[in-house]
This record gives C-alpha cells, sequence and structure tokens, in this order.
C-alpha cells in the first residue's frame, strides 16, 4: 500500500496541475479574489452560522432594550463578540435618519455578498480548470512517450506522467476545489440571511426611533445652519 502511494506521488505531475490551475484562477479573477479565496478557507471549517446567529438575535434584543431605556443614540452600548453586530449598533446609534441605516444596511450586505463571491468564484475557476492541466499534462506526457519509443526505459516515467496528472487533476476539481466552492457558498447564504433578518430589524427600530427621512433631516440641517 505504502509502495503505490508512493508510486503515486510524482513532484513534476502535482506541480504541474497544481501551479496551472492557480494560474489559472487567478488570472480569471482578481488578485484581491486570490487573496481572498485563501483567506476563506480559515473560517471554512470554523464557521458556525447557527451560533452566530443565534448571538446577532440576542444582540438585537439587548439593541432593543437598550433604545428603548435611553434612546437609539446609545445603541453603541450593546455588549456582543459579534463583530457585525457590534458595527450595525454603531451605525444604527450614528445614523441622522431611518433611511440613512437602510442605505447602509443595504450597501453593507451587497459589499459583503461581492466580497463572498470572489472569493467563490476563483475555487469554481480552480474546479473548471484543474482538469484542463490534468489533460494538458496527459499530452505532454504521451509526447513524450512517443518521442522516445526507441528508448524503453524512459516510457514508463512519460506514462506515468501522462496518468498521474490526469488523476491529478480530477482529483484536484472534486475532491478539493468544488466543495470548498459549495461550502463557501452556503456559508455565505447562511451568513448573509442572518444579517440580512437582524438588520431588518434594526432598520424597523431606526424607523420607529427616527421617523424623519433623510430629505427632511437634509432641510432641517440646512434650516439650523442657515
Amino acid at each position: 500500500m505504502l509502495d503505490l502511494a508512493a508510486r503515486l506521488l510524482d513532484p513534476t505531475a502535482l506541480a504541474l496541475v497544481l501551479g496551472g490551475t492557480v494560474v489559472t484562477a487567478a488570472i480569471r479573477g482578481t488578485r484581491q479574489e486570490a487573496a481572498r479565496a485563501v483567506a476563506a478557507l480559515k473560517p471554512l471549517f470554523r464557521a458556525r452560522p447557527a451560533a452566530d446567529s443565534l448571538v446577532a438575535r440576542r444582540a438585537v434584543r439587548e439593541i432593543e432594550h437598550i433604545v428603548e431605556l435611553k434612546g437609539v443614540a446609545c445603541a453603541d452600548h450593546v455588549k456582543t463578540d459579534n463583530a457585525f453586530m457590534r458595527r450595525a449598533a454603531l451605525q444604527l446609534a450614528d445614523a441622522p435618519t431611518a433611511d440613512w441605516f437602510a442605505s447602509w444596511a443595504r450597501k453593507e450586505l451587497d459589499e459583503r455578498a461581492a466580497r463572498h463571491e470572489g472569493a467563490i468564484s476563483f475555487w469554481r475557476a480552480a474546479a473548471d480548470s484543474a482538469p484542463a492541466m490534468g489533460m494538458i499534462g496527459t499530452v505532454v506526457g504521451l509526447i513524450g512517450m512517443f518521442v522516445a519509443m526507441d528508448d524503453p526505459a524512459t516510457i514508463g516515467p512519460a506514462m506515468a506522467l501522462a496518468l498521474l496528472t490526469t488523476l491529478y487533476g480530477l482529483f484536484v476539481s472534486a475532491v478539493i476545489a468544488t466543495p470548498i466552492a459549495g461550502r463557501l457558498e452556503r456559508l455565505s447564504i447562511a451568513e448573509r440571511r442572518w444579517q440580512a433578518a437582524a438588520l431588518a430589524r434594526l432598520e424597523a427600530l431606526a424607523r420607529a426611533e427616527t421617523p424623519v427621512t433623510t430629505a427632511e433631516w437634509l432641510i432641517r440641517r440646512a434650516e439650523a445652519s442657515g
């Protein structure tokens, strides 16, 4: 078994497939997307959307309690370990109108969705590119085999390169890149779902506390400064 595993490990074939896959995926996206794709590997197994959703709901209830007692300007007094909810509470406390907070909330969700999609698209591109890189290695190995037909000693390594690159390409696509892209997509959907729900409740709170629109607020500010 160990002997078979050793035979399946070919640094040249592996470098060809992995290198080609990474370069191709990076070219199809941007440097920022590639960096996010690598950074997304950290929360890939640590992310707990259900737990984050529970923490967010608790934070929203605490914010509602604070606003009821002290007003919306004190919303940022909430104590929570969730960075997203801390930022939302700060924006709510500083928002001059409910429309302003709603605009920030939409922008925040859209930007987060775009960042997530960039990381996911990198892994999708890797899944698409890996089999092609494997086929390129296969063609290179076959060419090497046919060129050296007069030397039987070189046929084996060339054939091994041809077959192993195909194997590596399929493995990288089916076992690594595709599952990563799929899990990141599911995590992104789950995260944005609880974030949208939390922001909707905070927006409703803002509209109850600051019923004026942005246009009315601007008029009032202009009158006060004039």
